[in-house]
């Protein structure tokens, strides 16, 4: 028997995948059905209500894209882009740099508006580029998973006093744990994954469009040029048209299912209050040992906490200590944030007090014995 028989149970406290509640697990069991089944359309149609519900929005084409958060930022991209078309995207870390590479495959002019990582994108410079640009869509990342860092998107509908703007928002490590406001926010694309805040396993990535993002669509002077993540196409099969696309992952549908339940069993408001309350007992735990956060105060995200390795201190070999000996998985910094930073994610099921209290305590004691003085 190999390892792939039996994996071990793991604390994943990294920024994704999160562990999972048992009942999201269950829910993986039941019976595979036909794409077409009439049962398993219904349960589709129930995730549409669901998810309409976390991203707080009345949107009709809502649903969840076959494919990690990363086929949904590009099936926004693919689908709103045009050839030779200015869009402006935000970058202030590994994912809006992301975002920025896939526009200008996709034939954008990219126009970057940048910040250093781990600082919010300045509005005004925002605002700026925008009024100087021919572009109609702008592109930001709420939560940036890289860095931990919370965009105030509720500023962005303001680019609409220039004129009419398509506003396309990650989601990915937000959804589910802060607000995402899409209708409130004026926000016409967004796209989550469903291994964060949304408590399921990976594979899934939830998405949205607004009438505005979907007449742009239908006014494309040609068809996406990528066929399997065509909006127009895969809404035919979610819609009442049930017209055959692919096949429609049941298992993983099922899981989703489940855990949006459990977050509206919750309350959309309680669940944002456990995160950041736990988030915050995470920081003061931390600086209290004398350890630094990238971050911000007020530009924290809950769901992903970016800490600062203290000098002389091997990033890998904590991280591998923790995994190796306590079974705790924390993220390493990723580009330029690379060895300078760990990522601590506190985010669906595993934003919890005893969560927070197991990682400090295990985390002091590795780095004393490591030759790091806690509270110095």
């Amino acid at each position: 028997m190999t390892t792939c028989h039996y994996p071990p149970q793991r604390i994943l406290l990294g920024p994704g995948p999160s562990n999972v509640e048992p009942r999201v697990l269950q829910a993986m069991l039941k019976p595979i059905l036909g794409y077409m089944d009439p049962v398993y359309l219904q349960c589709l149609d129930h995730i549409q209500r669901l998810l309409r519900a976390v991203f707080e929005t009345e949107n009709r084409v809502t649903f969840s894209m076959s494919g990690t958060g990363g086929a949904g930022m590009e099936a926004c991209l693919a689908n709103l882009i045009e050839e030779g078309e200015e869009v402006v995207v935000c970058v202030n870390g590994f994912f809006g740099q992301r975002a920025a590479e896939i526009a200008a495959r996709w034939g954008a002019r990219v126009i970057r508006v940048e910040a250093d990582w781990g600082q919010p994108i300045d509005m005004q410079k925002l605002w700026e580029a925008y009024r100087n640009s021919s572009a109609r869509i702008v592109v930001m990342v709420h939560a940036e998973t890289s860095t931990g860092m919370r965009q105030p998107i509720e500023q962005l509908n303001l680019l609409r006093d220039v004129r009419d703007a398509i506003l396309i928002v990650d989601s990915v490590t937000s959804l589910g744990a802060h607000s995402v406001g899409i209708d409130r926010n004026g926000i016409d694309a967004s796209y989550s994954c469903s291994q964060k805040g949304i408590g399921a396993p990976p594979g899934l990535s939830p998405v949205t469009f607004s009438e505005r993002a979907l007449e742009k669509i239908r006014g494309r002077k040609a068809p996406p040029k990528s066929w399997y993540l065509d909006v127009a196409l895969i809404d035919k099969y979610w819609s009442s048209d049930r017209v055959y696309h692919h096949t429609s992952p049941a298992l993983m549908n099922y899981a989703l299912c489940e855990a949006l339940e459990i977050i509206l069993e919750e309350g959309l408001e309680n669940r944002w209050a456990r995160h950041e309350r736990n988030s915050r007992a995470f920081v003061a735990g931390v600086e209290a040992m004398g350890l630094e956060m990238l971050v911000a105060p007020e530009h924290r995200l809950w769901t992903l906490n970016a800490v600062r390795i203290p000098p002389g201190i091997d990033d890998a070999r904590v991280r591998s200590r923790l995994l190796q000996e306590h079974n705790i998985e924390i993220g390493a910094g990723l580009g330029a944030l690379k060895g300078r930073i760990w990522r601590v994610g506190l985010m669906g099921s595993g934003s919890t007090e005893n969560n927070v209290i197991l990682l400090l305590e295990t985390l002091r004691r590795v780095l004393e014995s490591e030759g790091f003085k806690p509270g110095c």
